[in-house]
Order: C-alpha cells, then sequence, then structure tokens
C-alpha cells in the first residue's frame, strides 16, 4: 500500500532567477513529502521605468499560474518581492487574480516577510537589496506606510536580475552588518534572486536580531501553510 503523494508547491519566478531553484531543495523537508515545480515569467531588467514596470502586468502571472494548474499543485507561491515597491494593493491583485483562475491557494514572498516581521514586532528594520534608488524610494515608502521604518539601508544599484545572483553571501553578509549598527528589530534581505539563505541563521545568531531572507522565508512560509491545509 502506498502513502499519501508529496505536497506540490508550485512557484512562480522570473525567468532570469538562479538562486531559488539552488536554495530552495536545502529548505524542503527531506523526507520528500514536498516537492516543488517551476513556471518561469520574462523579468530580466528591474527597475523603476515603465518598460521594466509593464514585466510586471498581470496576464503573464495568469498564465504561468495556469501551467502550475495542469500539475495539479496544492498551492502557488509567487516567489519574486516586487511588491515591496509596486505596493501591497499590486500584490493583493495578483493574489486574487490567480485564485480566481485557477481555484489553488496562493501567497507571495512580501506575504511572507510581512508575516514574519509582524511575529517579530518589527518597527526599525534593515534593508539589504540589490536594487537602485527608484526602487528603494518606494520600498522605504512602501513600509513606512506600513508603520515600518527603513532605520538603514544597503543597495547595490544594480537593474539587471542575473547581476543580482553574483553577489556572494560574504558581501550580502558584509551589507547586513551595516545596516545592524543602526539598532533595527529585524534585517531583511529584500530579493528572491539573492544567496542569502544558506547565511540567515548564521548570521542571525551573529547579530542577535531577526535575519529574514526572502527565499527562505518564503519556502518556511509555504510549509506552515501546506503543513496546515494537511490537517
Amino acid at each position: 500500500m502506498t502513502g499519501p503523494r508529496p505536497k506540490r508547491l508550485g512557484m512562480m519566478i522570473p525567468s532570469s532567477n538562479t538562486v531559488v531553484e539552488q536554495e530552495t531543495p536545502k529548505l524542503l523537508p527531506t523526507d520528500g513529502s514536498v516537492t516543488t515545480h517551476i513556471s518561469r515569467l520574462r523579468i530580466v531588467q528591474i527597475s523603476g521605468d515603465q518598460e521594466s514596470r509593464r514585466q510586471f502586468e498581470l496576464d503573464q502571472f495568469r498564465v504561468a499560474a495556469d501551467l502550475l494548474a495542469d500539475a495539479k499543485v496544492d498551492l502557488i507561491l509567487w516567489n519574486g518581492t516586487a511588491a515591496s515597491w509596486l505596493g501591497s494593493d499590486w500584490d493583493h491583485r495578483l493574489i486574487e487574480t490567480i485564485v480566481a483562475e485557477t481555484g489553488i491557494p496562493t501567497t507571495t514572498s512580501i506575504v511572507a516577510i510581512n508575516d514574519a516581521l509582524g511575529r517579530a514586532g518589527a518597527k526599525r528594520i534593515g534593508l539589504v537589496t540589490p536594487y537602485n534608488a527608484s526602487l528603494e524610494r518606494p520600498i522605504i515608502e512602501n513600509y513606512a506606510a506600513r508603520g515600518v521604518r527603513v532605520a538603514a539601508a544597503r543597495r547595490r544599484d544594480l537593474t539587471e536580475n542575473t547581476a543580482y545572483a553574483a553577489i556572494t553571501p560574504d558581501e550580502l553578509a558584509g551589507m547586513a552588518r551595516e545596516v545592524a549598527r543602526a539598532d533595527v528589530d529585524a534585517i531583511v534581505i529584500l530579493c528572491t534572486n539573492l544567496a542569502g539563505a544558506s547565511i540567515a541563521p548564521s548570521l542571525q545568531a551573529e547579530l542577535e536580531v531577526p535575519v529574514i531572507d526572502s527565499v527562505r522565508v518564503s519556502i518556511e512560509h509555504c510549509l506552515e501553510l501546506m503543513s496546515k491545509s494537511a490537517h
């Protein structure tokens, strides 16, 4: 007699993202009880201009979600952080659109990050991003609207998504240590194409403050949701 099939996590990721597929297997249960299935969206250059913003129109998300629905996944995750600068309304529309299209529960990396910040009671955060000022500015404003102050920020001023993945864990750790000097309640490594998942636990122990990595917290959030749905 065979047991229940593994839970299936469907992830939508930018076409140019290379970190999610490297880091996710390290974060999954070792018993094989959860499998991941990926649908890519064409997202290459990320900045504040209109051409970049057009990459985040909902039509291609709908197509990507439909393809994941063919695999009968149990949960869909937008494994990206665009809502940090596009705003929570965009995130809500995305979730509503995908649920309406597929009938499958859906969440996002920004939902996961903000849930973690809420659990930590974080009101002052340190922000680590690969982005340029045209994205950092609305991110800071959007967090201020949630009652969360970005007390310190370090960015790399990059716009090509493939370049984000080339930032080394050591470089990310250095950026995190810099923002930690501002007496923050939490540090957010914001972008799912940054290789911060493996260093977040050790950084958290070193800096004695929650270090919320986008990839790690997204997978942990999804595993928790899927665990709840199994009972």
